[in-house]
């Protein structure tokens, strides 16, 4: 065997005890009996450790030395594992048992906090998260800027002063747009009524049929926070339900199986190896928010949900119309996850103009509940009412996610080009929306994005698939045009 065989064989064998430890996870999430948690915790523990050891073994340096690929696959490959192997031998291990045991005190720290909507008793341990985040980011940096080395554990290659251009140029176009909704005349009345949790389910179900995920290689189950997990012939994914809102459910799995169905379409020839999965967190987001709001939110699919919702639940007591407008109403609120499509970037930059300032030692933990809601003010045009609704509302920084959220809206900017691109391609996909078919979208999803996982840097996945540079232009048109339809502006 070859170095380039010896080190695909290592590598495989480390990717699929990482489908496994997803599979601990995915478990703990949804079915594990509530007495099995300590154990659990030592499975995932020792797991984690011969991961690790795997993935810094000396051999693989040795490998990467002398390896030539035989393909252009195999060219991403070798970068793919140079990549990996670099970053994860550049932090120290102290360091990083150090990282792994205050994010999982902080976590039960950050839970106890918003419970008690109580800032300060969070501020210490997430200061001393802070200084751990700062040293491996230095460790990892090189000297070069300390954001840009976490963010690119989430988006490979991208640079924080970029997204700050990208960022800059969306927030102006819709400050001014969610005034103008807000302040229209023409607001879409809200579903009210009772919509049983059996009944939701098994629509839930269709709807993940509509968009092409495949229940041969996955499953549905129920979760606090939805989420997808796993790839290649194994990928499954969650919701939730609540009874007075449908939507809930219904969007969080479309959402879910937009991730879903990027692991389900990779190549099969890239099983087990690291073009077998999603390239980078920002287009993984494409895919799950180009599901559900430019199809699924869209009034071609929406009329169709309208039909499936009244034979399932009943009359609704509003036409295809008046549903599509209360599909997508804008209405202020606090909540990232809860937010609408005009209103959900302003909530992700926010954070990542804070948590740059606090990689950077700018903002400190003491200063951050004042910053967030002197911004959210700005931004938003009412104050933080609560610190659940403020700064303690997302579990990242507990767990020392700091590069993550930009990730959420260039997912999103990039869902604008693909949009773009997709209806230029495939000028007759809304009459099969129409239908409850999105075939003809996903497919061409999979033919130009999918199917290539990680054979390509994210910037140039989207850009393949697109046929130009992503840029925000695309995302801030259909805003404007969406939502100024929808409220007559």
């Amino acid at each position: 065997m070859t170095a380039f065989d010896d080190l695909m064989a290592h590598n495989r064998e480390t990717e699929a005890l990482g489908q496994v430890m997803g599979r601990l996870g995915w478990d703990q999430e949804t079915m594990m009996p509530r007495g099995s948690a300590e154990q659990r915790g030592d499975e995932m523990a020792a797991l984690s450790g011969v991961l690790h050891a795997r993935r810094i073994d000396p051999r693989i340096g040795d490998w990467l030395g002398t390896a030539q690929a035989p393909d252009a696959a195999g060219d991403a490959a070798l970068r793919l594992i140079r990549r990996s192997f670099e970053r994860t031998t550049k932090v120290p291990a102290k360091l990083a048992a150090q990282l792994a045991k205050t994010t999982s005190i902080a976590q039960g720290k950050w839970a106890e906090a918003r419970k008690a909507q109580d800032v300060a008793a969070f501020v210490p341990v997430l200061d001393e998260v802070l200084k751990l985040k700062r040293e491996e980011a230095a460790a990892l940096a090189s000297g070069g800027d300390l954001y840009d080395a976490l963010l690119d554990d989430y988006e490979p290659g991208a640079k924080a002063a970029d997204l700050e251009a990208m960022f800059g140029a969306l927030r102006p176009r819709l400050v001014a747009l969610r005034e103008a909704v807000l302040g229209s005349e023409h607001q879409p009345a809200e579903l009210t009524g009772n919509y049983p949790e059996a009944t939701q389910i098994a629509l839930s179900r269709k709807l993940a049929e509509a968009f092409g995920y495949d229940f041969s290689r996955g499953r549905i189950d129920k979760a606090v926070h939805p989420f997808s997990s796993g790839s290649g012939n194994d990928v499954r994914i969650t919701t939730r339900v609540a009874e007075d809102d449908p939507f809930n459910c219904f969007y969080s799995t479309i959402h879910e199986v937009g991730h879903a169905c990027y692991e389900q379409n990779i190549s099969q020839d890239y099983l087990l190896t690291p073009m077998g999965q999603g390239v980078s967190m920002g287009v993984h987001e494409s895919q799950s928010r180009i599901y559900e709001n430019q199809m699924g939110r869209g009034r071609a699919f929406t009329g169709w949900l309208h039909s499936q919702m009244e034979e399932a639940f009943g009359p609704l007591g509003t036409d295809a119309d008046a549903f599509y407008a209360t599909v997508n109403k804008v209405k202020p609120g606090y909540i990232r996850t809860e937010a609408d499509e005009v209103q959900y970037n302003l909530h992700v930059l926010l954070r990542f103009d804070l948590e740059r300032d606090l990689v950077a030692g700018k903002l400190e933990a003491a200063d951050l509940e004042e910053a967030w809601n002197a911004r959210f003010e700005r931004d938003f045009g009412y104050p933080v009412d609560k610190p659940s609704n403020g700064c303690l509302q997302d579990v990242h920084w507990s767990v020392g996610l700091f590069g993550y959220f930009p990730t959420y809206s260039l997912g999103n900017v990039y869902a604008g080009c693909l949009m773009k691109a997709l209806r230029e391609a495939v000028p007759g996909i809304d009459a099969a929306l129409a239908s409850g078919d999105a075939t003809p979208a996903t497919a061409w999803l999979k033919a130009n994005l999918q199917q290539h996982g990680g054979l390509r840097t994210p910037r140039d996945t989207i850009q393949h698939a697109c046929g130009f540079a992503p840029s925000e232009a695309p995302l801030l048109d259909y805003l404007e045009e969406k939502f100024g339809a929808i409220y007559k502006l």
